[in-house]
């Protein structure tokens, strides 16, 4: 099942994608079920947002494929690096990434996110997959420069517009069926299949819960595969996950 959240007639809404439409919502059917109103939505009449806004944090994993910490001269760590993103940092599917002026280098990063449907800690792996509320795309926009020259990742991960996410959520996906595929301007720069991550998706939950508490609606970007690269203003970056749908944002400079 397909969940989106959407812009209609001024209105925030919530709703099952069915081909070119959408069934409408009575709420947000992580807390309020999937009950419909009756009233269905052209797809083309909506415009689509980022399909859930994390009411506490973005937990990421760094270097969780094996060539793409490779590609960036670094070992595989022993146990998931982590980090975090604020849910300012959150845009959707259309809207622009911004860059900012105190960076000369931001780079794509086409990656599977989870949405965390209940409060989850100290999650045993075996159970961690009753937590996911679903799947989409996601692509961790980064500073490179200010990642390196920092030390740490706050401010090169963090910066508003770095986190989109879309276009929906799908409830129902085979992970390990799955692949990434990055595009800048139509051309891949990534492709890896989600059997490449060194740490899969129970391990990761498993881990995080046992750090800090998880809350419904919380958002884990599980790492990107190797090919991450630069993007300028004016170029256009696809992040397509067969089975969820491809998540496009255009960039451009601040000011």
């Amino acid at each position: 099942m397909k969940i989106a959240r959407f812009s209609h007639h001024d209105a925030i809404r919530y709703g099952v994608l069915d081909d070119d439409e959408l069934v409408v919502l009575s709420g947000d059917p992580m807390f309020a079920g999937f009950e419909t109103t009756g009233e269905r939505v052209p797809l083309g009449d909506a415009v689509l947002l980022a399909p859930v806004i994390p009411r506490s944090k973005v937990v990421c994993v760094g270097r969780n494929y094996r060539a793409h910490a490779a590609e960036l001269g670094n070992d595989v760590p022993a146990e998931p690096l982590l980090f975090l993103k604020p849910n300012t940092s959150v845009i959707g599917p259309g809207d622009v990434i911004v860059r900012p002026p105190q960076s000369q280098s931001t780079h794509f990063e086409g990656e599977l996110a989870v949405v965390v449907g209940r409060i989850a800690k100290n999650v045993k792996a075996a159970d961690a997959l009753d937590y996911v509320f679903g799947y989409t795309a996601a692509n961790d926009v980064t500073a490179r420069d200010l990642q390196n020259s920092d030390g740490q990742w706050a401010r090169a991960k963090g910066f508003d517009t770095f986190c989109p996410l879309g276009p929906v959520i799908e409830t129902d996906f085979d992970v390990e069926a799955g692949e990434v595929i990055t595009r800048v301007n139509g051309e891949v720069a990534q492709q890896g299949p989600f059997t490449d991550m060194v740490f899969g998706v129970a391990e990761l939950i498993e881990y995080i819960s046992a750090a800090f508490t998880l809350l419904p609606g919380d958002v884990i970007l599980t790492g990107t595969p190797e090919g991450v690269g630069p993007f300028v203003a004016g170029d256009a970056v696809e992040v397509e996950i067969p089975g969820i749908g491809t998540l496009r944002n255009a960039a451009r400079d601040a000011g």
